[in-house]
């Protein structure tokens, strides 16, 4: 049996810069799933994603989802693409399954818990304080210098890294310290600043965008007491559950977040095509 993929539509070009297109999967010209194909609006032509695959239940189980995604991987490389991402509900131990014997690798998950409608204590002698310009200023250089490295080891080209996160931040962020919605918090314990917090809504629940302790001031507990400030902030803002991005081999972070009840909602993965 001879498994290909059948556009349905002509290549789309968004109005961000992407482009997509979908297929039929089909086996021997008969149709047995979908797959939806695009570029990433991020990284642009040279990173592609699969953005949606599905095998009708029939049909399942038979090789098929891993024969489309092959598939799709050849467009992908006719596109000019030098890397192919997808990702994977946390509940689909399936697709997961299929997709690392593709050889994709997790680059990074998100996790999630629900809030409560009380908010968390914080340990004696801690606090949280919003954050001083003149704080802002040096904080943000450091962690788009953090972020562009991350992404780097990654190997996304320096260049490209650099440009991306600078759009990404003034889209993110357009008026700084004063953006609407962004909370921008210095923890302090016993009076000295120990670490910082960027929290904010996101697709109607509160997002960590970014928690940081002070290497000075590591393994004191002062990870766990920043996260209980965003749930605090969380539930303050009355939003239902918080969300937040680990990258894989971030060990320490994944047992805090995980013993802290935050749940795997959603893996993302990555595959070089060159």
């Amino acid at each position: 049996m001879t498994t290909t993929l059948r556009p349905t539509e002509p290549l789309q070009r968004e109005a961000d810069g992407t482009r997509s297109r979908r297929y039929q999967v089909c086996v021997n010209s008969r149709p047995v799933g979908a797959i939806h194909l695009g570029t990433s609006p991020l990284f642009g032509d040279s990173v592609a994603q699969i953005l949606d695959l599905r095998i009708e239940e029939q049909d399942g189980r038979r090789g098929r989802g891993t024969v489309a995604a092959l598939a799709a991987e050849e467009v992908a490389r006719g596109w000019g693409c030098e890397r192919i991402e997808t990702s994977v509900p946390a509940a689909a131990e399936a697709a997961l399954k299929m997709a690392t014997n593709l050889g994709y690798v997790v680059r990074n998950r998100h996790m999630e818990k629900p809030l409560g409608g009380i908010a968390p204590e914080l340990p004696a002698g801690s606090r949280g304080r919003p954050m001083t310009e003149e704080e802002y200023g040096p904080w943000a250089d450091l962690g788009t210098e953090t972020f562009i490295e991350g992404w780097t080891e990654r190997g996304v080209p320096e260049a490209v890294a650099r440009t991306r996160t600078l759009e990404g931040t003034a889209a993110l962020l357009p008026d700084g310290l004063a953006t609407a919605g962004m909370l921008f918090t210095v923890l302090e314990h016993e009076g000295t600043a120990v670490g910082t917090l960027w929290t904010g809504p996101r697709d109607g629940k509160a997002f960590v965008n970014k928690v940081e302790v002070d290497a000075r001031h590591r393994g004191s507990g002062h990870g766990r007491t920043l996260m209980l400030l965003a749930e605090a902030q969380g539930i303050a803002a009355g939003l239902p559950t918080i969300r937040l991005n680990v990258f894989a081999g971030n060990t320490p972070a994944e047992r805090l977040y995980q013993s802290l009840g935050y749940e795997t909602v959603t893996h993302h993965l990555y595959k070089s095509l060159l």
